[in-house]
């Protein structure tokens, strides 16, 4: 099933903040259980929800996760889109310096789709933007995406933060964006979603 059809239902059912704790603990969990195996003590990576992320309890959720499933918190990574961080700027900053504090890496999550001011931006303790996949698809056919890319990659840059481009296919997309600057990427060019038992371990 679909994120975009059971993502809706789960927010406005009021189950997405069980699920978005379930998720958290079992992702924090399996990464325990690769680098007792040999992997490299890596992030995983975690979409939040606008709705957990605004709930008062979301330091204390992430910090019980981390100490039952004994993930160090650098290990960690929090992805958020613009929607869900740019309701009430302090608010939204406060709680991204709680979670700094702890150690964990923040990203900013589909990033050009929002709303995004760069007054605002500046002032979020992020760690790192993702390029939304809808501007790196045609990033060879299109000089206004191909344009927005190189953009948010200076931006990016000026402001200290890493990039990550999404939704990367083929050598062609990842060669452009290579001669850009970007160093990191995601995308069915690089792998596929797979079950656990399915992935490769070290050995």
């Amino acid at each position: 099933v679909s994120p975009s059809q059971f993502i809706p239902v789960a927010e406005e059912s009021g189950v997405i903040v069980l699920i978005g704790k379930w998720v958290m603990r079992e992702a924090c969990r399996q990464n325990i259980v690769w680098q007792h195996a040999g992997m490299a003590a890596i992030p995983i990576a975690i979409n939040l929800s606008a709705i957990h992320f605004k709930k008062p309890s979301l330091l204390r959720d992430v910090q019980k996760v981390l100490q039952e499933t004994a993930l160090p918190a650098a290990c960690l990574e929090l992805e958020m889109t613009e929607t869900s961080i740019l309701q009430d700027t302090e608010a939204t900053i406060a709680t991204m310096d709680r979670l700094k504090e702890v150690g964990i890496f923040l990203a900013l999550d589909d990033f050009g789709t929002g709303y995004s001011s760069l007054s605002i931006l500046r002032r979020l303790p992020l760690d790192q933007l993702k390029i939304d996949q809808s501007f790196v698809r045609d990033v060879l056919s299109d000089p206004n995406d191909a344009a927005i890319a190189r953009t948010i990659l200076s931006l990016a840059q000026s402001l200290d933060l890493s990039v990550v481009a999404e939704g990367v296919e083929t050598a062609g997309q990842r060669d452009f964006l290579l001669k850009m600057g970007c160093r990191a990427f995601q995308g069915y060019f690089f792998g596929r979603p797979v079950a656990v038992d399915q992935l490769a371990l070290p050995g």
